[in-house]
């Protein structure tokens, strides 16, 4: 059994309705799935808009190494030290994706003492709402096939764009051929559903309104004369919606310090814009002095995104951001440097200036691990000093809240005297191709940004289709500031190749996807999932 299990299970979890009514939240707000988890209601979410809202934490990181740098962990471990020191706090956080379960990174409800719970379900199903998600964007894509079999739409069979998903790596599914049975035959292929428009539809949606007619304008493909066909002009969007009607309910859930959690959404930050609900977080904002949430990856790529898309989309705003590194990650951003750690705080460095940037106060939260010094800590924090950012060693994984609550006072203490606006890397009115060079100068600090002829003829077209004005989400690898994952540290002055563009229009944003990106995922050699079982007593065993 893995440590993090093993933590989780020997913990006492109490009923959600008690946890909800700590919270504030009434039984009659409450759909439960279980004794430990359960959905809030539409006419309760409804009931929240008139409330003050509290202020927003966000929590971001470096660029991670591959088994990630306790971001999550961070978060919870926050949250929990926040209420602690007697400061209100709801978390709010994405929804595991199975692909990362079954292959490298494993589950994805933080560790040690700064988890959220039931871990096993939250990793495993949870309320449906993947398979909700998944259902839905597939059923857009049985509708398309099915007008090209009975020939009622001018949909183009070679100009449909819209693929299936599936919540799962799978390298094989990436280039398939249908229609071989039925025809017309045609190549398209499967992304992992946390890529799926539809996901970003759900998290960046206000409402059930707002869901179908953002559902409504997602482009499925094109005419043999380039007019774009969407899932409305299908008349597929109510039904999906009818589909997705719980899944659009915010998750609540419990830490294993008792903190209220939701958990809803759970968009990739490399290939989609990383960022639990607007649902979910206005949920959290209403309910607590503070919500803290999380944006996943390095900041170059999820807090980027929550800042440029989801925050221009809502009208959110964070009063301080949270700059998660640790000492091996920064190691590995230092490379062969006689001291790695010293060089590798480049890294870091940047990523607090850009955040900065935006007009946040940041506050570094250096994740301990057993193996690091205290003259690793020690040269951490006075480096950062060195910027005049705050940095507290946090040993939340084994300590659960009490290890955070340093790192709490520094937050509140920000998030109290912030009241600066948020300042985005671009205007709406900036041309497309415009808006991905500030992204790649301002963030990435590139020199410029090298379009593929496809990409330039493509953002073209969606301009002249009237997508102009919306914002661009970067695709690339979250392990450089580059688009090549192997160069480390903080470069500079290198030209980031834009492949090409797709068109989210239902979400409200156009992908640029940078190098060599797959938006369906492989498994590892050897994958996480060939450690998980079932016990004879009927209990997962081997998730981590």
């Amino acid at each position: 059994m893995s440590i993090d299990l093993e933590i989780a299970r020997a913990a006492t979890l109490r009923p959600i309705a008690d946890i909800a009514a700590e919270a504030g939240i009434p039984a009659a707000g409450l759909d439960h799935y279980g004794h430990h988890i359960a959905k809030l209601t539409r006419p309760y979410l409804d009931s929240l808009a008139s409330r003050p809202a509290g202020r927003l934490i966000l929590v971001t990181a470096i660029n991670p190494t591959a088994a990630g740098e306790g971001k999550t962990t961070t978060t919870i471990g926050l949250g929990d030290a926040l209420n602690r020191i007697g400061r209100r706090a709801v978390i709010a956080l994405r929804e595991p994706s199975l692909g990362p379960v079954f292959g490298r990174k494993g589950g994805a409800t933080g560790g040690g003492h700064a988890q959220v719970v039931p871990m096993e379900r939250i990793n495993l199903h949870f309320t449906g709402d993947f398979h909700a998600i998944t259902s839905a964007h597939n059923l857009l894509s049985a509708m398309i096939d099915n007008q090209l079999y009975w020939g009622g739409s001018a949909l183009d069979p070679r100009k449909v764009t819209w693929r299936r998903v599936l919540d799962m790596n799978d390298r094989a599914l990436r280039r398939v051929v249908l229609g071989l049975a039925d025809g017309p035959a045609r190549e398209t292929g499967f992304d992992i559903t946390v890529a799926s428009e539809v996901m970003a539809v759900l998290c960046l949606a206000a409402d059930p309104a707002d869901l179908i007619a953002r559902l409504s304008r997602i482009v499925v493909g094109r005419t043999a004369d380039n007019a774009p066909v969407t899932a409305g002009d299908l008349h597929a969007a109510g039904a999906m919606a009818a589909l997705l009607a719980d899944a659009i309910q915010p998750n609540l859930v419990q830490t294993l310090g008792g903190s209220p959690a939701l958990i809803h959404g759970g968009p990739f930050a490399n290939i989609a814009h990383g960022c639990n609900s607007v649902i979910a977080t206005r949920a959290a904002l209403a309910l607590g002095e503070f919500a803290v949430t999380e944006a996943g990856f390095g900041a170059d790529l999820g807090a980027e995104k929550f800042l440029n898309i989801k925050c221009r989309s809502s009208g959110l705003a964070p009063s301080c951001a949270v700059v998660v590194a640790t000492v091996r990650a920064l190691k590995l951003q230092g490379g062969d440097a006689l001291d790695p750690l010293a060089a590798g705080f480049a890294n870091l460095a940047r990523h607090v200036e850009n955040l900065q940037r935006f007009g946040l106060p940041v506050v570094v939260a250096i994740n301990a691990f057993t193996g690091d010094t205290a003259d690793e800590h020690r040269s951490l924090i006075d480096a950062c000093a060195a910027m005049g950012v705050e940095a507290h060693i946090c040993t939340h994984w084994a300590d659960g809240g009490a290890g955070a609550e340093g790192l709490a006072r520094a937050v509140a203490a920000a998030a109290d005297a912030h009241d600066a606006p948020l300042s985005l890397t671009y205007a709406d009115d900036l041309p497309l191709a415009d808006k991905i060079r500030a992204v790649a100068r301002t963030i990435y600090r590139a020199a410029d940004v090298a379009f593929s002829a496809g990409a330039t003829r493509d953002l073209a077209r969606f301009e002249a289709e009237g997508h102009g004005r919306l914002p661009v989400c970067m695709a690339k690898t979250p392990y450089s500031f580059t688009a090549d994952e192997k160069l480390h540290g903080a470069p500079s002055g290198f030209v980031l190749p834009v492949d090409s563009v797709r068109l989210a229009a239902g979400a409200g944003f156009v992908v640029a996807l940078c190098g060599s990106v797959n938006t369906m995922p492989g498994l590892p050699r050897v994958p996480a999932a060939a450690r998980i079982s079932l016990g004879a007593d009927g209990r997962i065993e081997g998730l981590s």
